[in-house]
């Protein structure tokens, strides 16, 4: 059994490690092709065994036993244009532009009361890279190239006594980063830090209560430590900053907590969540001036006894905010605008599912997210270097992603 998860781990970190962008800073926004057509939400609303990296207390909708495999394609668009004094000619497109991302969920009934399901999924990451392309640096960005991968793998648990229902989960991260860059006097020299990996365990609590048509929602996820040996910390001290962002090598993944409300009328369904994501007190994305980062999702679902139609919307201010023109401040723009600009803010989503069979149905879901676009100063750290006038790091940003799911229930 050990030796199948390692290798389930392994393969499904293969498709999503090409450049695992996401929407809400680096965490995909919902989970399954349901919750994604819908915006995003699943605090207080239930998808099944595609609950269980949601809301945990929501896999007790599943009636005996249910298998879903997802697939993602995502199609992030980056392009980055940095300080002239860097060599900058203009934007050029990050090369990091299509992943692969993979969500495998089962639950099954073990009592009236009880429902205990397995959930893998690649849930949260990052990527850019500007030197697969040329190998040069024409658009100022260090050719930096970033890749950070997260995939989960939990075991929900829920409980029903009435209309109330308490789910717990937990869980196991694996994440992989990467971090390539040039550096030093007139950027000459070239730091390829390659992949490093870690483990990190964290636990999901949620609750939901239903009366009638009206379900609400709670969920809390604990933060994860992780750390990446000789990545960040190394690229710090490259750029001589280590004194001063001293989280070194840690890049941890943060604290969510969320509420939801749920309403269902006949075939209809409208439901909307709130979480806060705390950037801001997580080792890495903290020193890096990241903020918390509160999400907003709406969704609406029309339901059919054969098809569903939904629709969502998902919107989320960036985390990342510009830092003070200072030497460590340049060097923090830079590097979040060129290596990690989980920047986007509005994401529309639309999708439907159909039942081929009482135990076979497709679910699918587009997301389509508008372009982004900041401009941070960075005139003190290219100074610094060598280099006269003002300066600043640019990145646009938007993205598409297509999902499809095939559930069994048997």
């Amino acid at each position: 059994m050990k030796n199948t998860i390692k290798l389930a781990v392994v393969a499904a970190l293969a498709l999503g490690a090409t450049s695992a962008f996401a929407t809400n800073g680096d965490v995909m926004i919902g989970q399954g092709a349901k919750s994604r057509a819908m915006g995003g939400v699943g605090i207080a609303k239930s998808f099944g065994a595609e609950s269980g990296l949601v809301n945990p207390a929501n896999i007790s909708s599943v009636e005996k036993s249910e298998a879903t495999l997802v697939i993602t394609a995502f199609a992030p668009n980056v392009s980055f244009d940095g300080p002239t004094q860097m060599g900058s000619t203009g934007y050029q497109d990050s090369s990091a532009n299509f992943s692969v991302i993979p969500e495998i969920a089962y639950a099954t009934r073990l009592t009236d009361r009880a429902v205990v399901g397995l959930s893998m999924s690649g849930t949260a990451g990052m990527g850019t890279d500007y030197d697969s392309k040329t190998g040069t640096s024409n658009n100022g960005s260090a050719r930096m190239k970033t890749a950070l991968s997260l995939l989960k793998v939990a075991v929900p648990v829920s409980y029903t006594v009435g209309g109330f229902t308490a789910g717990i989960a937990g869980v196991l991260q694996y994440g992989s980063l990467q971090l390539s860059h040039q550096y030093g006097a007139g950027f000459a020299n070239f730091r390829n830090n390659g992949a490093s990996t870690d483990i990190g365990y964290g636990l999901e609590i949620g609750a939901a209560y239903t009366t009638g048509g009206l379900t609400l929602g709670a969920v809390y996820k604990s933060k994860i430590g992780m750390t990446y040996d000789n990545t960040i910390g190394q690229s710090l001290v490259d750029f001589g900053v280590s004194g001063a962002i001293t989280s070194g090598d840690n890049l941890d993944q943060p604290e969510e907590r969320g509420v939801g409300i749920s309403y269902s009328m006949g075939a209809n369904t409208i439901s909307a969540d709130y979480k806060n994501i705390a950037w801001g007190d997580a080792a890495g994305y903290a020193d890096f001036g990241w903020e918390n980062q509160d999400v907003y999702a709406v969704g609406y679902e029309y339901a059919a006894d054969s098809f569903a139609v939904r629709l969502g919307y998902n919107y989320a201010k960036s985390p990342i905010v510009e830092q003070a023109d200072t030497y460590v401040g340049g060097v923090t723009n830079f590097f979040n605008l060129s290596g990690f600009p989980g920047i986007v803010e509005t994401h529309y989503t639309v999708g439907g599912g159909y039942n081929i069979s009482d135990a076979l149905s497709l679910d699918g879901s587009f997301i389509y997210v508008p372009e982004a676009t900041a401009s941070y100063n960075t005139t003190t750290f290219t100074t610094a270097v060598g280099g006269t006038g003002t300066s600043s790091a640019n990145v646009k940003h938007s993205q598409m992603a297509l999902t499809i799911a095939g559930t069994y229930k048997f």
